[in-house]
C-alpha cells in the first residue's frame, strides 16, 4: 500500500508534502513540519504577527463550509432569516436579492446545533436508551417467569383430575391442551411486544451512532440539516401485562364431567401509558428562574380573549369571543385564521396528539359539540347531551376530558371521552360531596404530567386535583399575601414537565405555581400582566399567557 495515498496514514505537511505535520498555522490553515515553519512564517509580505502556529493536536477545527451556488468562488458563511434559512455568501447579501434581510452568521447557527446534538446524544444515553433497556428487562422477566406460572396450573389441574382418576383423565388432557395454546398465545404476545421494543432499541443505537458522529463532525450541512429525534422516541409504547389464566374447580358430577371439572379464564391482555421513571436523572430538571422574563408579545387582534393552545412546532392557536380561530408562530408572525359558525367563538379549544384542532362548542344551556379542524376541514368529533359543555383538555393517551354542568347549574362534573365513548364521570369525593362548584361559571382544565386531573373551579376559589381514578387528592384556595387586593379565583391552568402547575388569577394580575403536591412555589408577577385568564406551557417550558381585554398573548420564560 502506498503510504502516501493511504486513508490510515498520518497527517504531513502540507508545503514539503513528505514531512510528518508538527505545527499548525490557524490564520492559514496549513498543516506544517518542523522545518517549514520558518519558511512558512517568511514567506509573502504579512510578516509574522499575522500567522498563528500552534502545536497540531492544540489546532482549532476548521468548519468546511458549503460552495455558493450564485459565487462559485466564495463560501457560504451566513444564513438568511428571511429566505428560508438559505445559506448564502458575504456577495450575496450585498445583493438586491437580500436587501434589508435579516442574517445569521452560520458559524454561530452550527454551533447552536452543536449544543443541540450534545443535549440529545445525553438524552438518548441517560434517559431513553436506559428506559428502553427496562421495558425489554420487563418483557424478558414475564417470558423467564412464564414456565413456572403454567406449571403452577398445570400442577393444581392435575390434583384435581386425581380425584377423578381414569374418568377425569381425557378431559384433564383436553384442557391441558388448552393451556398449551393459550400459553404459546401469551408467548407470541410477550415476544411480539419484545421484538417491538428491540427493534427501537436498534433505531436508537443507529440515532446515537449517527449523533456521536455528527458530534465530531465539522461539515456544516448535515449539522444545519439535523432534526432532532428525541421527541420521537420520548413517546414510550404501552406496557404490557399479560395476565395467567386462572383455573377455577368445581364439585364432581359424573353426568356433567366437562364442565365440572373447571374451566379456564382467557387470556387477558392489558396496557397501559408508559411514563418516564421518577428515578431518571436530574439532567432534565428545570428550576424557576428567579426573575421570569417577558420574550415576547403576540398582538392578536381580539378585544375579548379567552383561550390559548401550543402546538408541538412551538406555534399557538388563540381565540376570542369572535367566529376567527387564530394561529401564530413562534415570532408572532399571523399564519392562518380559520372561520367557525359560531359568533361568540368556542367555549375551549385543544390540540389533540395528531396536531389536529378541536374545538368546544355550546349549542344552548344543556347541549353542545366537540368539532376537529383537520387539513383546513372541519368534521364532528362527537356531540354532548343533557350537560352544558364548559372547558376540555387532551391527554396523554389522547382521552378528552370536559368540564359540564347541569341543566338548574347545581352540578358540575368531569367527563372523560375516548373518541365519542365516555369512559369515566368524576364528580363526587369518598364521602359523596361534590368536588366542584354547581354552576356554569369558568372551570378550564388540564391533565398533568403526572396524570392527575387538575381544574380550576373560578366560582369555588380552588384548584381541585383529583388522580386519574378520580379520587380527591388535594385542593388549593389560595396563599396568604398583604399585595393582592382580591380573593383568589382561578382561570386558566396548565402544567409543565416537571409536573407544576400554573393557574391564572385574573383579579389579581397574576399566576401561581404550584408543585405537584399543591404546595405553593412562588407568583409570577412580571411581566406587566393585566387580567391573564388561558394559558399554556410549551415542549421547552415555555409560558403563553392570555390577556382578557388587550388581545395579547405574552410568552414568558419563568424557568432554566
Amino acid at each position: 500500500m502506498d503510504p502516501q495515498n493511504s486513508a490510515q496514514d498520518v497527517h504531513r505537511c502540507d508545503l514539503c508534502e513528505t514531512a510528518i505535520v508538527h505545527s499548525y498555522c490557524d490564520f492559514c490553515h496549513v498543516n506544517l513540519c518542523m522545518l517549514c515553519v520558518i519558511d512558512h512564517i517568511s514567506d509573502g509580505y504579512d510578516g509574522y504577527d499575522k500567522h498563528e502556529i500552534v502545536p497540531f493536536q492544540e489546532r482549532l477545527p476548521t468548519l468546511i463550509y458549503p460552495k455558493c451556488r450564485t459565487h462559485s468562488q466564495k463560501n457560504c458563511e451566513f444564513q438568511c432569516k428571511d429566505c428560508d434559512e438559505i445559506l448564502i455568501c458575504s456577495s450575496c447579501t450585498a445583493s438586491a436579492q437580500h436587501r434589508g434581510h435579516t442574517f445569521l452568521e452560520v458559524s454561530e447557527v452550527y454551533n447552536t446545533k452543536k449544543e443541540i446534538l450534545g443535549k440529545d446524544t445525553k438524552e438518548f444515553q441517560n434517559i431513553i436508551s436506559p428506559t428502553y433497556e427496562e421495558i425489554a428487562l420487563d418483557l424478558e422477566n414475564q417470558l423467564a417467569n412464564l414456565d413456572g406460572g403454567y406449571e403452577k396450573l398445570t400442577t393444581t389441574m392435575s390434583k384435581q383430575g386425581e380425584q377423578w382418576h381414569r374418568e377425569i383423565d381425557i378431559t384433564i388432557n383436553k384442557m391441558k391442551t388448552e393451556i398449551s395454546e393459550i400459553k404459546i398465545k401469551h408467548r407470541d404476545i410477550l415476544q411480539k411486544h419484545l421484538d417491538g421494543i428491540k427493534q427501537i432499541q436498534s433505531l436508537i443505537k443507529e440515532a446515537l451512532h449517527t449523533l456521536k458522529e455528527m458530534e465530531y463532525s465539522t461539515e456544516v450541512f448535515p449539522i444545519i440539516e439535523y432534526s432532532s429525534k428525541v421527541r420521537e422516541f420520548s413517546k414510550l409504547p404501552p406496557k404490557v401485562q399479560v395476565s395467567l389464566p386462572t383455573f377455577i374447580s368445581k364439585p364432581i358430577d359424573r353426568e356433567k364431567l366437562c364442565s365440572l371439572v373447571g374451566q379456564i379464564t382467557p387470556l387477558s391482555t392489558a396496557t397501559e401509558e408508559n411514563t418516564w421513571s421518577p428515578n431518571q436523572p436530574n439532567t432534565s430538571v428545570r428550576e424557576l428562574l428567579d426573575e421570569p422574563e417577558l420574550v415576547a408579545t403576540i398582538q392578536t387582534g381580539y378585544e375579548k380573549q379567552r383561550n390559548v393552545t401550543c402546538l408541538k412546532d412551538g406555534s399557538i392557536w388563540t381565540s376570542g369571543m369572535t367566529n376567527g380561530i387564530k394561529c401564530f408562530n413562534t415570532k408572532g408572525s399571523l399564519l392562518q385564521t380559520v372561520k367557525i359558525n359560531a359568533e361568540k367563538g368556542p367555549n375551549d379549544i385543544a390540540v389533540d396528539t395528531n396536531g389536529d384542532l378541536l374545538l368546544l362548542l355550546l349549542s344552548n344551556r344543556t347541549a353542545g359539540k366537540v368539532n376537529k379542524i383537520k387539513n383546513g376541514h372541519t368534521e364532528e368529533v362527537f356531540k354532548l347531551q343533557g350537560w352544558g359543555p364548559c372547558k376540555l383538555c387532551v391527554t396523554s393517551t389522547g382521552d378528552l376530558l370536559v368540564t359540564m354542568f347541569s341543566d338548574y347549574e347545581t352540578q358540575s362534573k368531569v367527563v372523560r371521552y375516548s373518541g365519542s365513548t365516555e369512559k369515566q364521570t368524576i364528580q363526587f369525593d369518598d364521602e359523596g360531596k361534590p368536588l366542584y362548584s354547581g354552576n356554569q361559571y369558568s372551570k378550564y382544565i388540564t391533565e398533568n404530567r403526572n396524570h392527575d386531573i387538575c381544574v380550576a373551579d373560578w366560582a369555588a376559589g380552588a384548584v381541585v386535583v383529583v388522580n386519574q381514578d378520580g379520587k380527591l387528592k388535594w385542593r388549593y384556595t389560595g396563599h396568604p399575601s398583604v399585595t393582592k387586593d382580591n380573593p383568589f379565583k382561578p382561570w386558566g391552568i396548565t402544567s409543565d414537565s416537571q409536573s407544576r402547575i400554573l393557574t391564572a388569577d385574573r383579579d389579581n394580575h397574576c399566576i401561581y405555581i404550584l408543585g405537584p403536591n399543591g404546595e405553593f412555589l412562588r407568583y409570577i408577577t412580571e411581566c406587566d400582566l393585566e387580567y391573564p385568564c388561558s394559558l399554556c406551557v410549551d415542549n421547552d417550558n415555555t409560558l403563553f399567557v392570555c390577556e382578557s381585554y388587550k388581545g395579547n398573548v405574552k410568552k414568558i420564560k419563568y424557568s432554566e
